[in-house]
């Protein structure tokens, strides 16, 4: 941890913190496209992407996979190789704002559980790469989602 001095205030900088996350999607109605489930974050309703802390003796992909499944109900092939990363801001209890570092691996969803964790707790929907993008708020995954091509 860093400190420096802001007129007479001392701030604290912390070290990002890192995260993993699934960009859920399958192949759309129409053949040659593929659409991305977006949900939304507990706290703001945002619109985002199934993200989770790291765990013990458990990989990135895996972590990525296991959050989509408790946040959303997804089941489906999680890829090793990350498609990249994203940063974000995210505000802690009482208020703390940590900078954020995000993982991200595709998943090809194969079926979503009625009955999951946090069911009942965000809204689930399906996009458009270049909607998804535009639902988002941070620049790096906005980018990434509209990208994205399978």
């Amino acid at each position: 941890m860093r400190t420096a001095l802001n007129g007479a205030q001392e701030i604290f900088v912390l070290p990002p913190r890192l995260q993993f996350a699934a960009l859920c999607w399958r192949r759309a109605a129409r053949e040659g496209t593929c659409e991305i489930l977006l949900i939304t974050s507990r706290g703001t309703g945002r619109w985002v992407v199934p993200k989770g802390w790291p765990m013990k003796g458990a990989e990135a992909a895996a972590i990525a996979a296991m959050e989509a499944h408790e946040e959303a109900g997804v089941r489906g092939r999680v890829e090793q190789a990350p498609l990249g990363t994203f940063t974000y801001a995210k505000e802690m209890r009482g208020g703390l704002k940590v900078g954020c570092t995000v993982q991200v691996h595709a998943l090809e969803v194969e079926g979503l559980d009625e009955d999951f964790r946090e069911r009942g707790q965000r809204r689930l929907a399906w996009f458009s790469p270049a909607e998804a993008a535009e639902r988002v708020d941070e620049p790096g995954l906005k980018a990434m989602l509209g990208g994205f091509r399978r």
